[in-house]
């Protein structure tokens, strides 16, 4: 009934992951809270200072007004010393985020701006600044137990508590960072992400199914950019409100430009109410929304780089080899290619090109081929990487795989003239040389 085992097509959440890709997001919803919470605080101070001179409690409430009177000491402190903190600790951690992207790749910036924990520091620290300036606006002069109108004793235990909560994070933060600089987590991170996306990805159809001829096209009038994701449930709708089926011209991760075709319409006319702009997202660069081969291609780009000669780090290219291996591994039984959404009924109502599984291993070996000459290590990874490949998938998409294992054995005749040399070149080692 679908193409695969019949899934409903959902909002892909485009608001959700867009915001990710931000970093002013999560401090501007900190300055919320913040307030919130400020302004809880000043209620339950005046609450307490309220009730205690009701009843009288004069000595009470004079210990507490000496309490707030001593951490005042500490709120100025933090006050005073947390923007210089701010400054310097992110001044050096984007010092550390370029020289990483110049290590490795530029793409790998995009992990620091989507790191929860950078943006739960950055939010802490500006909080604690916030209600540092706050706090210090509560203090009266006054010291009277019984003219007293507020004592900031809970706005003080709040900014205790948020200058505990940036300690924690700092070091939590500097470990983050630190490990941005290794090639080992951010390899494994590009790699669970790109799990991440095909958990969620719709996969090809199983069987045909017949859109009819094409009879309109919806051409693109935003912004050039990236095709980034595609909201499939509002094009679902669309085209079964009209009773049609569209299709997604370009895939995820081309460029499109203005005045080029978008959307296909197959079997009637363009839907009077679809609205293109809203449906399709486009940004500068590409994303793992929705893009499936997004991941391959960092791990490809971060092993291209390690292989240039101003580089010549063999290593980090087998460890992007290990990780391709994996994934390729991953989707090898799995259908790749055109996708086909459907309605509730089960009808299909949109077709979306994607990767197919020749595609996936032409981006994930031809490149790092092409740059082998002096690497046996790397030479020997890849050929057992297709070795391991060739005994895992299918029999018809061996087809590929055997295709670069001779274009690597004829690389190898044409760099290495030593007959040794090549036969060494080409043993097959999943640490390359171990």
């Amino acid at each position: 009934m679908s193409d695969r085992g019949y899934r409903r097509p959902r909002p892909l959440s485009p608001l959700r992951e867009h915001l990710r890709d931000t970093f002013w997001f999560a401090p501007t919803m900190g300055f919320v809270c913040v307030f919130v919470l400020w302004f809880v605080a000043t209620e339950l101070d005046d609450a307490i200072v309220r009730l205690l001179q009701r009843e009288e409690a004069y000595d009470e409430l004079g210990d507490l007004i000496g309490f707030s009177q001593d951490t005042k000491t500490v709120v100025t402190t933090v006050s005073s010393a947390m923007m210089t903190f701010i400054g310097v600790v992110f001044s050096i951690s984007l010092v550390a985020v370029q020289m990483a992207s110049g290590q490795l790749t530029p793409r790998v910036v995009r992990i620091f701006v989507r790191s929860r924990i950078s943006k739960l520091t950055m939010t802490v620290f500006l909080a604690t600044f916030l209600v540092s300036l706050l706090v210090l606006s509560s203090y009266e002069s006054e010291t009277d137990p019984r003219r007293a109108v507020s004592v900031p004793l809970v706005q003080s235990l709040l900014i205790l508590v948020l200058v505990g909560m940036s300690l924690l994070l700092f070091v939590v933060y500097v470990s983050s960072t630190l490990r941005l600089m290794q090639v080992g987590p951010v390899v494994d991170r590009i790699a669970r992400d790109a799990f991440r996306v095909l958990g969620r990805m719709p996969r090809g159809p199983q069987g045909d199914d017949e859109v009819g001829p094409e009879t309109a096209r919806v051409v693109y009038e935003g912004r050039a950019g990236v095709l980034r994701d595609v909201n499939t449930a509002r094009l679902v709708r669309a085209a079964r409100r009209q009773g049609v089926v569209l299709r997604v011209i370009p895939r995820i991760g081309d460029f499109v430009v203005p005045g080029t075709p978008m959307l296909a319409v197959h079997g009637g006319a363009v839907p009077p109410r679809l609205r293109l702009r809203p449906a399709v997202s486009v940004s500068v660069e590409r994303t793992l929304n929705q893009d499936l081969a997004f991941g391959l291609r960092q791990l490809a780009d971060i092993a291209l780089r390690a292989l240039s000669t101003s580089v010549n780090d063999p290593t980090t290219a087998v460890q992007c080899l290990d990780r391709i291996v994996q994934f390729l591994a991953a989707v090898a039984h799995l259908p790749l290619g055109t996708v086909h959404h459907r309605d509730r009924a089960g009808r299909v109502r949109l077709v979306q090109d994607g990767p197919g599984w020749d595609d996936l291993v032409d981006l994930a070996f031809e490149e790092i081929r092409w740059c082998l000459a002096g690497s046996p290590q790397v030479s020997r990874r890849l050929m057992a990487g297709l070795d391991d490949l060739l005994l895992i998938v299918p029999g018809d998409r061996r087809k590929s795989l055997a295709r670069h294992r001779e274009l690597l054995v004829q690389t190898m005749e044409r760099g290495v003239p030593v007959a040794a040399d090549r036969a060494f070149a080409l043993l097959p080692d999943r640490q390359g040389i171990g």
